[in-house]
């Protein structure tokens, strides 16, 4: 398969998990059938500054966030922790997190695999 860049969905939305302000996600791969039921979503995630996805725990899945660009704070199960590109921040099953752009704009990878 092979997904070009003009071929990708983007859509701005409210941020989840009862967050702050607006993100917007570019999907890389389309859910379950496009990742042979490994996973939900490989996206491109922007999280706008003043804006936060809310603290949510993962119940049969594990996400991992790569970030790109951008400073912000991550929760770790309750640890926060600064932002910087290059990190990459792991929620287990059963673990919860969240994040939230300060200052400017926090551009990453999301990829959620089931467990």
């Amino acid at each position: 398969m092979i997904r070009r860049s003009k071929d990708k969905e983007s859509i701005r939305k409210p941020a989840p998990f009862n967050g702050i302000g607006e993100i917007t996600v570019r999907s890389l791969l389309n859910g379950p059938d496009e990742m042979e039921n490994k996973g939900r979503v490989f996206g491109h995630t922007t999280v706008y500054p003043g804006s936060k996805i809310g603290l949510h725990t993962h119940e049969g899945d594990a996400e991992t966030y790569y970030i790109l660009s951008g400073h912000g704070k991550y929760n770790d199960n309750g640890t926060i922790v600064d932002v910087q590109p290059g990190d990459v921040y792991y929620c287990g099953d059963g673990e919860c997190h969240s994040i939230e752009a300060i200052d400017e704009p926090i551009e990453m990878i999301a990829l959620i695999l089931y467990t």
